[in-house]
């Protein structure tokens, strides 16, 4: 009896904690929506393709190099990635790396005082801190962001290790997509990652006008928008809401919102065709079993779900009626649309948007369609699964 009680005082306390934090941190939270612009824009598939120029582009780099990833390994892949780091900086290149606490927790120590003393600037973003501390630990800078100089800039479902090069045998290829963007749209990235260095940093940047070189515009029409706990939502329902004949979505984790998930069923009713693929396999605990019964209603209604089993698929998309798309950092969950800081970029060109439709339907080509006789057959150990995911949907 002592032992139930502890832990339901446990969960009291963290239930509490979650949200005090919530009301806390609720008139903070905010969006910026970035001009809409014009750049030229190249998408990667393929890990071993982006990192090959990512690479290259760092090589190059004479004046600054700006770095915000969510996770950064130590490993076979990340060895020349710090290595091109520290050389720049001894060339007197400034670069400025921020990770994500809890994304790169993993980071050995050794490894960061050795960048730091070549001359690379390292920090932390959102170090869990009291009060609120399980809400804090909840709500991680997801974003992923690289400035070069202010001319180049990348931004995606990439993080940097081996497994998103395709190297890890637990996951085999690692499907994502990842812009590289030169134009007007540097601007903004370069604005973003400023905002969270010195949110992270607690010290302003000086001589900024170094990071705005003046930028030509390109051929697509584009608009970047960060947020961090809020808006999304609001902004997936807006354009699911104008759809007039088809959304497709690209997502490792679909966990949609009531309101969202209710606007998709809409969607459904007035015969927009509604495809949704994500992985097969799953890289995080309950994430799978989370989707089930979204997806059960969906099928029921006409959607077309198919599950990813050549590798693991983590790219965040979403296409709409070939006129529109957005490829960021966001997933179709709660997290992303409630927790995170993300940044996505929203493409108004239909050629582009062709381009993320026919990535999208080669990854179809190598995916299974999820169907209601499979639903209905899955285990005991499934639908236990189920139950408990939906209890804790909001923090997977």
């Amino acid at each position: 009896m002592v032992v139930i009680a502890v832990i339901a005082i446990i969960f009291v306390l963290i239930y509490l904690d979650d949200k005090l934090g919530q009301l806390a941190f609720r008139n903070g939270r905010k969006k910026v929506v970035y001009p809409e612009r014009r750049s030229d824009i190249a998408l990667y598939v393929n890990g071993r393709h982006l990192f090959a120029d990512y690479f290259a582009e760092l090589h190059r780099a004479r004046d600054h190099i700006h770095i915000l990833f969510y996770i950064i390994k130590s490993d076979e892949t990340t060895t020349p990635f710090f290595q091109i780091l520290k050389e720049k900086a001894a060339e007197g290149v400034k670069v400025r790396v921020l990770v994500d606490w809890v994304g790169s927790l993993g980071l050995p120590k050794a490894l960061i005082r050795s960048l730091r003393a070549s001359g690379v600037e390292f920090a932390y973003t959102r170090p869990p801190c009291f009060p609120f501390l399980i809400y804090r630990l909840n709500r991680r800078n997801h974003r992923k962001i690289t400035v070069i100089d202010g001319r180049i800039g990348y931004i995606g479902g990439y993080n940097i290790g081996r497994e998103y090069n395709g190297k890890d045998a637990n996951f085999g290829e690692w499907r994502d997509y990842h812009l590289k963007i030169s134009g007007e749209g540097v601007y903004d990235l370069q604005e973003q990652f400023l905002h969270d260095w010195e949110e992270a940093t607690s010290k302003t940047v000086a001589d900024k006008h170094r990071y705005f070189p003046e930028l030509p515009a390109g051929a697509i029409r584009h608009q970047l928008v960060a947020t961090d706990g809020s808006a999304l939502e609001e902004q997936y329902i807006h354009a699911i809401r104008h759809a007039k004949k088809e959304i497709m979505i690209g997502t490792p984790y679909f966990i949609p919102s009531r309101p969202l998930f209710n606007e998709l069923m809409r969607a459904l009713k007035r015969g927009v065709r509604v495809t949704v693929l994500v992985p097969l396999k799953a890289d995080h605990l309950f994430v799978r079993e989370a989707a089930y019964p979204y997806f059960y209603r969906m099928l029921k209604a006409g959607a077309r779900v198919y599950r990813f089993y050549q590798g693991f698929y983590h790219a965040k998309t979403i296409v709409i009626d070939e006129e529109w798309c957005d490829v960021g950092t966001a997933n179709f969950d709660r997290r992303s649309l409630f927790l995170n800081g993300e940044i996505n970029c929203y493409v108004f060109d239909r050629a582009f948007t062709r381009l993320v439709k026919q990535a999208i339907e080669r990854d179809l080509t190598r995916s299974e369609p999820l169907t209601l006789d499979f639903w209905r057959n899955r285990s005991l150990l499934d639908r236990g699964k189920e139950s408990i995911s939906q209890l804790i949907s909001a923090w997977l």
